[in-house]
């Protein structure tokens, strides 16, 4: 008689729970952010009445960090500004938009909003915005940042990095590279992340020194 062996269960990845509610207006949709803790971990992201309350899981929350630490290496190797806005709500009442991104930066603009807060009825909307969906998501996030005309948006999957440039006409326009960060491309952020899943230490100091090198290089 053959034993058969029974196969382990299979381990599903997953970077976010998703639960998306529909049908709702700007107040629904300020009463339910008025009425979560402020302590919450979840993220909200509303599109012309579709509410998308996103929980990061561990994959998720990875990759956003190191994300953020390769980008902070390349604003300070660069000798650049930053005002990091991390998860800050971006609400635009007159798009009828909110959202709630995993990173947000002012580069280019970032003397303008330097010290003090952003008001989105005055101010720019932030430079750059990052996203982490390594699960499905029902919203259009490309159609939400480029209504709110944020020049440059990076989506990381868990696996590629598309990084967009928003064109003349208001739509994003697929870049091999950062418009912002042109001395890198898509690789050294897939190189960075693997070393940082072994030492995120040793990777940070590789990643700074590669960085050196680069410069010195350049006429």
């Amino acid at each position: 008689m053959v034993s058969v062996i029974p196969k382990p269960p299979q381990i599903i990845l997953s970077g976010e729970k998703r639960v998306t509610l529909r049908g709702l207006t700007w107040q629904n949709y300020q009463q339910i952010i008025t009425n979560l803790p402020q302590t919450r971990a979840a993220r909200l992201t509303y599109d012309c009445g579709t509410l998308e309350i996103s929980m990061p899981l561990e994959e998720h929350e990875s990759s956003r960090s190191l994300i953020e630490r390769f980008m902070i290496i390349l604003i300070v190797e660069l000798g650049m500004k930053v005002k990091t806005m991390g998860s800050t709500t971006l609400d635009r009442e007159d798009l009828d938009r909110g959202s709630e991104p995993d990173n947000a930066y002012y580069i280019q603009n970032q003397l303008k909003v330097a010290g003090r807060k952003v008001n989105l009825k005055q101010d720019p909307p932030p430079d750059l915005i990052v996203e982490v969906d390594i699960t499905h998501t029902d919203i259009d996030k490309n159609r939400l940042y480029a209504s709110m005309g944020v020049p440059e948006f990076w989506r990381y999957n868990g696996e590629e990095l598309s990084i967009y440039k928003l064109g003349d006409e208001g739509y994003y326009i697929e870049s091999d590279r950062s418009p912002t960060f042109p001395i890198v491309e898509k690789s050294d952020l897939y190189r960075f992340l693997t070393e940082a899943t072994q030492d995120e230490v040793e990777a940070e100091l590789n990643f700074r020194q590669w960085v050196r090198e680069k410069l010195e290089e350049m006429p």
